[in-house]
């Protein structure tokens, strides 16, 4: 939906989280709730993470795969497709975002992680793959909650899903092993599957995006827009955070003997992350809007820039090192601290939004 009739311009900015339904508004206490009762399960049902691993798709859990399919439909089945030729001609927001995202995340990942962990090659691996996966999934859940631009949101998952393919391997290679050259530091051997890759992609972005434009093409045609995004969009939107809050739950689950066994390694993991997040959310907005970007658009560059593929990144990580490999527990932190800090970024987007975008047309009122 375009933000000028999503979200009206009024001359009184009513406090947002007020006016979020009671799932939107208490978000962060039902993620919170998921990771634990994740790590519950993990920890004390036997052989869970083992049914759950029995059947992938591609390197990740089926069952994951359904919350993951089941959590980005909505989203994509609310985006107006016919307005994404113009998302996509604009030059601006498309360089700036793939800067953002190819060149200055993996490297400022890369920096913090031999900052931070220099004594700890596994997870300072781990966190390398993990900046070089670009987000192509929950990020979609964070821009709608942020009240970004859906179509440029959808425009930048699918750049970043075809860099994805394209580029993983050739900047792995690079950040694991020819940068590190350069500079004398020890270097990582690892070679990364493209079929994973491509799967990844496949599955997780092409799978709900051909069903979402399909849906709203259908609809449209059949009871046309106004049926289509008063009535059924807000039937279907709920079941965006419902699939969020059951992959969290499974993939805790999965991997919950691993962080509550090694909680001090946890720890050390952490610190790199969540610099990072912050770094990146806070230096794209500001960055977007020192190249006049209104708010929607900055809003949508900032989480694309910050939000990580976990998915990929874990199943790179599992397949190349082992599933009890450091590389695998540096991955599985990801989503542990990436979840709970880009919410958070979510409530501090819609806080900043009339202080850095006084009288902007696309600033969030509903």
């Amino acid at each position: 939906m375009s933000h000028t009739e999503t979200h009206p311009v009024s001359s009184h900015h009513a406090p947002v989280a007020k006016q979020l339904s009671l799932l939107d508004r208490y978000l962060p206490v039902w993620i919170l709730a998921a990771m634990a009762a994740g790590l519950l399960l993990g920890r004390f049902v036997p052989g869970l993470n083992t049914a759950l691993d029995a059947v992938k798709v591609g390197s990740v859990s089926l069952p994951i795969a359904i919350g993951l399919l089941v959590m980005m439909y909505p989203v994509l089945a609310k985006v107006r497709y016919n307005e994404t030729r113009r998302i996509a001609a604009d030059r601006r927001l498309m360089g700036l975002s793939l800067v953002l995202n190819w060149i200055i995340g993996p490297a400022v990942m890369f920096t913090l992680a031999w900052l931070l962990l220099p004594d700890l090659p596994e997870y300072r691996t781990g966190l390398v793959i993990v900046g070089l996966a670009r987000c192509i999934a929950m990020v979609l859940i964070w821009n709608d909650l942020a009240c970004g631009d859906r179509e440029a949101a959808a425009v930048l998952v699918a750049i970043n899903s075809v860099f994805q393919v394209i580029a993983f391997s050739a900047l792995g290679w690079f950040y694991l092993q020819v940068l590190p050259g350069w500079l004398g530091l020890a270097t990582t051997s690892a070679e990364f599957s493209f079929w994973a890759i491509f799967v990844s992609v496949l599955v997780f972005l092409g799978i709900p995006l051909v069903a979402g434009f399909l849906t709203r093409l259908v609809g449209e045609r059949t009871k046309g827009r106004t049926w289509y995004e008063g009535s059924f969009l807000p039937k279907i939107g709920p079941w965006a955070l419902y699939g969020l809050l059951f992959t969290i739950v499974l993939l805790f689950a999965l991997q919950g003997d691993q962080i509550t066994n090694r909680p001090l390694d946890v720890a050390r993991i952490a610190v790199p992350l969540v610099a990072y997040f912050a770094i990146m959310w806070v230096g794209a907005l500001l960055l977007s809007r020192a190249s006049g970007l209104d708010y929607a658009h900055s809003t949508t560059v900032a989480f694309t820039a910050a939000g990580n593929n976990f998915e990929l990144a874990i199943a790179v990580a599992i397949g190349t090192f082992g599933v009890t490999s450091g590389q695998a527990l540096a991955g599985v932190v990801g989503p542990l601290i990436e979840v709970p800090v880009l919410v958070g970024l979510v409530y501090v987007s819609l806080w900043l939004a009339p202080k850095l975008f006084p009288n902007d047309p696309t600033l969030p009122t509903r």
